[in-house]
């Protein structure tokens, strides 16, 4: 497993716009830059057309394997053509590599960290994001503010995707993620929750996923 030093140097916000054609900036919302998750209600829905970079992304499934991970895999692709890394950080099972394949996601440029605990899995995303690694996921159980609030800082400064998925109890309180999502599955579709999003508004919609996307 590779060490958090082995990540792609940082870039620059002009280098990540000039690598990746997918990136779209927002006049309407100042420096906000995105890749696009290539699911058009939720792109649509989302401020710039995408996910924000720069910013933590706080996605609550009701339960594992619903396809939580499913909605991140288009935009690793994108950063992954970039030539930058995608990091795993204390997912609850083993990646499932063929799952990877076929979202043509290089395995050359996935790492997974398991981490023995909580505080372990936060400071190896930390490190990741920090060591300019592409997009970090991170799963937690962690319900210190203190410790998002550096994962927050910590991806403003390569402007990397950075998600962090949190178990159900989570959302029972408030989080300074600047872009929180409840998960949950409903008659075989995907209901999207946007509880908190800067520069939008909270609403909810159902999205069907790629067949075989429901479990990674």
């Amino acid at each position: 497993m590779p060490s958090p030093e082995s990540a792609s140097p940082v870039v620059t916000v002009q280098q990540l716009l000039q690598e990746l054609p997918h990136l779209w900036r927002g006049r309407e919302h100042g420096t906000l830059i995105t890749v696009r998750s290539s699911f058009e209600e939720l792109d649509r829905t989302l401020p710039g057309g995408g996910w924000p970079l720069g910013t933590l992304v706080e996605l609550v499934p009701h339960c594992d394997g619903i396809g939580e991970l499913s909605l991140a895999l288009p935009a690793l692709k994108t950063i992954t053509r970039a030539g930058r890394q995608i990091a795993l950080v204390r997912p609850p099972y083993v990646p499932y590599a063929p799952a990877f394949r076929r979202a043509d996601l290089p395995l050359g440029r996935l790492v997974w960290v398991a981490a023995a605990n909580d505080h372990e899995g936060l400071w190896a995303a930390e490190q990741l994001l920090r060591g300019g690694a592409g997009a970090v996921l991170l799963w937690s159980t962690d319900a210190d503010d203190r410790h998002l609030r550096r994962l927050q800082l910590a991806a403003e400064s390569s402007q990397a995707l950075a998600f962090i998925y949190r178990p159900l109890p989570s959302l029972r309180h408030a989080s300074p993620a600047g872009l929180r999502m409840e998960l949950e599955p409903r008659d075989g579709l995907l209901r999207l929750k946007v509880l908190k999003v800067r520069g939008g508004h909270p609403c909810e919609f159902l999205l069907s996923l790629p067949p075989g996307g429901n479990r990674q």
